[in-house]
C-alpha cells in the first residue's frame, strides 16, 4: 500500500499555479520533497493537507481518499509545517492539554519526554520561543498522537548542525516501523541525502522528477574538463552545464560518458542546481 498518492492535484493562484502534480510515496520509506524557493513545495503541501482547496486532483492517504476533513485519517498524519500554527499567547503545556481533547491516541507521556528531548520549557510562550523552539515543539507534537504519516515541511531549518543531526535520527527512528512513513521538504538537500529513499523535484509548480534516491544518484554524474571536452558529449546525455573562465562541469547521464574523462559522483543538490541551469 503507498501511504501517500497524489493524482493530478492542480490549483490556480493569481500568480502562481500547481500543475498536474502526481507522485506516490511507498509505506515504510521517507520521500524528500525538493525545489527553489517559489517553486511550489509548500503550497503542494497545504492542498495535500486542505489547508488550500485545490481545483482539481486527487489525495488519498493509505489508500483511501482524504479532502483533510476526515478525523480517521487525520489522527493518523504529524503535521509540522514551516509557519506554525500554534497561537503566540499559549505555552507547551496548554497546547498538550487542548491537543489532547483532539487526538483520541494522544500521549502525554510522550509528549514531554519529546519537549524535554528538545530542551523546551513547557511553561513558555509560543511567543517567546525562536524560529527553531516553535519547529520543536511542531515536532512534539506530531509525534505524539500514533501517527503513522509524517507530513514535514522546512522543519530542519533554522536548528543548529546538533540539533539537526538529533532531529534526522528521529525520523529514522520512526521508520523503522514498516508501518510508518516520511513526506519531507528542506533545502538543507544533504539532509535528505542522508536519510531518504526517494527524492522528488517540483520547478515551476510542476513535478521534474519522483525517483528511487539510489537510483537517480546512480543515473547521473559529474564530468570536468575544457568547454570543447564538454562539447563532444551527446547533447541528449547532458542535462546543465556549469562555466568557468578556464574549465566546465556539466551533469551527465552515467552511461554517456566517454572513456577518459574525468567524473565525480553527483549529489542531490548537483543534479537540482545543473536542472535549472540546463533549463
Amino acid at each position: 500500500m503507498e501511504a501517500l498518492t497524489i493524482r493530478n492535484l492542480n490549483k490556480q493562484y493569481k500568480d502562481f499555479s500547481l500543475r498536474d502534480i502526481s507522485f506516490s510515496l511507498p509505506m515504510g520509506s521517507i520521500m524528500g520533497f525538493i525545489g527553489e524557493n517559489g517553486a511550489g513545495k509548500s503550497t503542494t503541501i497545504k492542498n495535500i493537507l486542505g489547508l488550500h482547496l485545490k481545483d482539481k486532483g486527487e489525495v488519498e492517504v493509505f489508500g483511501r481518499r482524504f479532502t483533510g476533513r476526515e478525523k480517521e485519517l487525520k489522527e493518523l498524519l504529524g503535521v509540522a509545517l514551516d509557519d506554525s500554527f500554534f497561537a503566540p499567547g499559549i505555552n507547551g503545556a496548554q497546547i498538550e492539554k487542548a491537543l489532547s481533547s483532539m487526538y483520541s491516541r494522544w500521549d502525554r507521556e510522550i509528549y514531554y519526554k519529546y519537549l524535554e528531548r528538545f530542551s523546551l520549557n513547557p511553561k513558555k510562550c509560543v511567543k517567546d520561543y525562536s524560529k527553531g523552539m516553535k519547529m520543536k515543539l511542531s515536532l512534539a507534537a506530531a509525534l505524539s498522537h500514533g501517527a503513522k504519516l509524517l507530513i514535514l515541511d522546512e522543519v530542519t531549518s533554522g536548528l543548529d548542525p546538533v540539533v539537526r543531526s538529533e532531529v534526522l535520527e528521529l525520523f529514522l527512528e520512526f521508520i523503522q516501523d514498516e508501518e510508518h512513513s516520511i513526506l519531507i521538504s528542506s533545502h538543507i538537500l544533504s539532509d535528505l541525502e542522508k536519510i531518504c529513499d526517494y527524492i522528488t523535484f517540483i520547478h515551476g509548480g510542476r513535478i521534474v522528477f519522483s525517483e528511487n534516491k539510489d537510483e537517480l544518484l546512480e543515473s547521473y554524474v559529474i564530468v570536468k574538463g575544457s568547454m570543447e571536452q564538454i562539447a563532444q558529449l551527446e547533447e541528449q546525455a547532458v542535462i546543465g552545464i556549469e562555466k568557468n573562465a578556464f574549465s566546465a562541469a556539466a551533469l551527465v547521464k552515467t552511461n554517456c560518458v566517454p572513456d577518459g574523462m574525468i567524473r565525480e559522483k553527483a549529489t542531490i543538490e548537483d543534479i537540482m542546481l545543473m536542472w535549472k541551469r540546463g533549463k
